[in-house]
């Protein structure tokens, strides 16, 4: 095999750290004055009345949706910052449009407009909460999973000193000082109280890129209780008494036509109202007139500093040219404040300030455990697909860390994969994967030493790896550090092997540990200690996934669950719920698992509940502790074509083909799971959508004893009325009556909608049971019974 010798240092990390870019923008970002100006010019906005402003390479901030302000807003609050943005919203993009006119006038404008903009909403402003608040869970949220990055601390945290970084030494080094000399973002909150009642905030908590789609407020995953507890806090137990609006006809009018007068649809989407006409640029205007001026007449008003003006101007007197790869990543981390949590080469990563507030449940792990992980060469990193359902789904394996991925919308960041692919190049040994199954005797033997080389590195008698990595939902007796089998499909090789090398170099003063000081094995008698065959010995292992034998070491502990007065729900990987499994246990001893990489109910079973391999909640492995009913795990919800087109099934794969061929599959066919959360009796709703249609998913148990049945409840909100179809049944599928259909174990009684029962293969007894359904605008529900049949 040829050996490789390559150098690290071109890029270790965080050895330095750069001087911040411009001040016209806060934190530790790369931009130039020119840059950040350029930028200045995309958030603000000014191409919605400017000619010749040219796109920004970062996707375009979309003003608020303004179709039911009226029952997100109070209607105070919404008057008094029509009249004056800056002033009831300090920090707010929203221009002064009205800044040359008398109090009075302002005054009688933005209470027009506010009687105008309360009637486009179906409902009125109601502040008060629809549940119990959990104000002691809220200021833990908020101050946990991630808030406070950009937002910064509503209160200091207990009287305990804050976590040391791992490059905190006690003489302080310039580097050090100079990265506390920059200021940390802070996004004021201070007008939260006023502008929202609990009850809307906590809803837009709950899926913010509805009224705000461009991302710049991303979804932090939060539940309806966590997005309720979190408002309540925020808002806190004396909020401001609020006086109800009752529209006024006549004003409602003049409202209407100040919104057109004003242009304000050059931002805000209006029926009826179109935007004005595009005035002149901005390359060849008097920048002490108009927008950019503090005292111009007749011209909407920013609130800018003169740091941000300058930049502005720089950006202008520019000559135009296409921005490089790297500016236009630096942009987008930039307005995103990706940066605010996540270092890019020597720039960005957590604020001193904000320290304390990153945290973990594995201590031992250090900054790796409670710290988002670089971005540095992430492109290098993570394979394609799994990058993009980081980007775009929030998805994550630090089960550890409370701070949570957001997610901005796949819109919104839709560049950044082609971005991080183009900038970040690593070079290093290609790893070269044998077959079991190859026609070759050398081959065959090859797998075979390679095989028990990777399983006996990874375990306690070579490198002990399993003591700090949970192994296919086994939990590690020393840390619960990322699982090792999830490596093979999330990273890229050359990274792999790189980083196995020289931790270090990708994660400074990481807990990780090199087995291969300068290239050198520390361990000599497996594989004759050649570096480069034992790295690939863990690549081929690894890629084995589920079925890798466990590694010497691996303690695996099995547990029993059981079902008392409440529901019990666990999650876990499963062979019958896949790796995001979770397994419900209803009270009347009916139990039943939710694949939730499809949001499907994969099986049901009767008495116990499960046994499960783990150490910490949701880290193993679970299994029904009686036979189930097995269902099929493919996607439930797809708007298929016509009825005969194809249903999209769940790739597989073998020992022959361990690489998924379509590893965006659900997202591919319109799935996202949101989570779930938990109601009466502890029974969880489970919440994800298909396409543009939110789906909240909720089973019970109905019957008596000797007729236990599952009644599913499925919720529907949809933005327009549209087709979708259901695959409800899949199997040896007969069909009693009308709306009865059963297998040889089960009974499913379905709503009064048009089913299709076809066949799925040249086999007769392979068929799938497929409802119509046609999904009306707004709120909708069906319900389906499921019914164990004896054997």
């Amino acid at each position: 095999m040829m050996k490789c010798v390559f150098v690290l240092t071109a890029f270790v990390l965080g050895q330095s750290i750069a001087a911040a870019g411009d001040p016209a923008l806060p934190g530790h970002h790369p931009l130039t004055q020119s840059q950040a100006g350029s930028l200045l010019i995309s958030e603000l906005r000014c191409g919605a009345c400017h000619s010749g402003i040219e796109r920004n390479s970062v996707p375009e901030r979309v003003a608020p949706n303004l179709a039911d302000v009226g029952e997100r807003l109070s209607p105070d609050y919404l008057q008094r910052f029509l009249a004056s943005p800056s002033t009831a919203h300090p920090g707010t993009t929203m221009p002064d449009v009205m800044a040359s006119l008398s109090e009075t006038r302002r005054s009688q404008i933005a209470e027009a407009l506010a009687h105008f903009l309360v009637t486009q909403s179906k409902s009125v402003f109601r502040p008060e909460p629809t549940g119990r608040i959990d104000l002691q869970q809220g200021k833990s949220l908020f101050h946990s999973v991630g808030c406070v990055a950009c937002h910064g601390p509503k209160e200091d945290l207990s009287e305990s000193p804050p976590p040391k970084r791992n490059d905190e030494e006690e003489d302080e080094d310039p580097v050090l000082a100079m990265r506390k000399a920059i200021k940390p973002i802070a996004v004021p909150l201070g007008h939260v109280s006023a502008k929202y009642g609990v009850r809307s905030l906590s809803e837009f908590l709950f899926q913010p890129l509805r009224i705000r789609s461009s991302g710049r407020m991303p979804d932090m995953k939060l539940t309806p209780a966590e997005s309720l507890a979190i408002a309540g806090y925020l808002i806190g137990e004396n909020a401001p008494p609020v006086k109800p609006l009752v529209p006024d006809a006549v004003l409602i009018e003049k409202g209407k036509k100040h919104f057109q007068s004003l242009n304000c649809a050059a931002c805000h989407s209006m029926p009826g109202i179109t935007a004005a006409p595009l005035i002149g640029g901005l390359k060849t205007a008097d920048l002490t007139r108009g927008c950019l001026s503090k005292t111009s007449a007749g011209s909407p008003r920013f609130n800018l500093d003169d740091l941000q003006l300058r930049a502005i101007a720089a950006s202008l007197q520019e000559e135009e040219t296409a921005y490089s790869d790297k500016v236009a990543l630096a942009q987008t981390l930039t307005a995103f404040r990706c940066i605010v949590c996540h270092v890019r080469d020597d720039f960005g990563g957590v604020h001193d300030a904000r320290n304390a507030y990153f945290s973990g449940s594995e201590i031992k792990l250090g900054d790796d455990g409670r710290i988002p992980p670089p971005l540095t060469l992430v492109g290098a990193k993570l394979q394609p697909a799994t990058l993009k359902k980081v980007l775009f789904d929030g998805d994550g394996v630090r089960h550890y860390m409370a701070t949570r991925m957001p997610q901005y919308g796949t819109e919104n960041l839709k560049t950044l994969p082609d971005l991080f692919r183009r900038l970040d190049v690593l070079t290093g040994p290609e790893m070269t994967i044998p077959s079991s199954e190859s026609r070759t005797l050398s081959e065959r033997e090859r797998e075979k030493s390679i095989r028990a080389a990777g399983r006996e590195l990874l375990g306690d008698k070579g490198l002990n790896c399993v003591a700090c990595h949970n192994f296919n939902g086994k939990a590690a007796h020393t840390n619960q550090g990322i699982d090792l089998p999830a490596s093979y499909a999330r990273l890229q090789p050359v990274w792999f092997n790189n980083y196995l090398r020289n931790p270090g170099a990708f994660r400074p003063r990481t807990v990780m540990p090199t087995a291969w000081p300068n290239g050198i094995a520390a361990h000599k008698t497996i594989l004759d200690g050649d570096t480069d065959r034992q790295i690939e010995a863990i690549w081929y292992y690894l890629s084995l996934g589920t079925s890798a034998a466990d590694p010497p070491g691996i303690r695996a502990v099995s547990t029993k669950l059981t079902v008392d007065d409440e529901a019990v729900t666990y999650r876990g990987r499963s062979r019958i719920a896949g790796f995001r499994g979770i397994a419900v246990g209803l009270p009347e001893k009916l139990n039943y698992a939710f694949n939730a990489e499809t949001g499907t109910l994969t099986a049901i079973w009767q008495g116990e509940f499960i046994g499960v391999n783990r150490s910490g909640q949701g880290s193993g492995e679970f299994h029904p502790a009686a036979e189930p009913i097995a269902l099929a795990q493919d996607v439930s919800f797809v708007a298929l074509a016509d009825e005969m087109a194809p249903w999209p099934l769940l790739p597989v794969m073998t020992k022959e083909a361990r690489t998924n061929p379509d590893p965006l599959y659900p997202k591919n066919v319109g799935y996202q799971f949101r989570g779930y959360y938990l109601g009466e009796s502890s029974i969880p709703t489970f919440q994800y959508r298909s396409g543009t249609i939110e789906i909240e998913d909720r089973s019970v148990a109905i019957g008596t004893e000797d007729r236990r049945r599952l009644k599913r409840i499925l919720q529907f909100d949809s933005p327009v009325p549209q087709v979708v179809w259901f695959r409800a049944l899949v199997g040896d599928v007969t069909q009693e009556t009308d709306r009865d259909f059963s297998t040889d174990r089960l009974r499913l009684a379905t709503p009064a909608t048009e089913t299709k029962l076809r066949s799925t293969s040249d086999e007769l007894k392979r068929s799938e049971l497929l409802l119509r359904l046609r999904i009306p605008p707004g709120r909708s529900a069906l319900e389906l019974i499921y019914e164990p049949l004896k054997k």
